[in-house]
């Protein structure tokens, strides 16, 4: 018994390169960067709440 195996079709380049770059950049999108600043925000301005609170245990 004989095995043949018939030659695979020739790859479009082009489709290799685009999956090589689908990796993207190296930094965080606008969209990401504006979820940071805008939980930064809310995380400052709760810390002013807390430190700008009164003190209710303290007669």
């Amino acid at each position: 018994m004989k095995l043949t195996l018939t030659p695979q079709k020739p790859r479009n380049p082009l489709a290799t390169l685009a999956r090589q770059r689908r990796a993207g950049s190296h930094q965080p999108s606008g969209k990401a960067q504006r979820q940071q600043q805008r939980r930064s925000l809310q995380r400052d301005v709760q810390r002013e709440m807390h430190f700008a609170a009164p003190d209710r245990h303290s007669p």
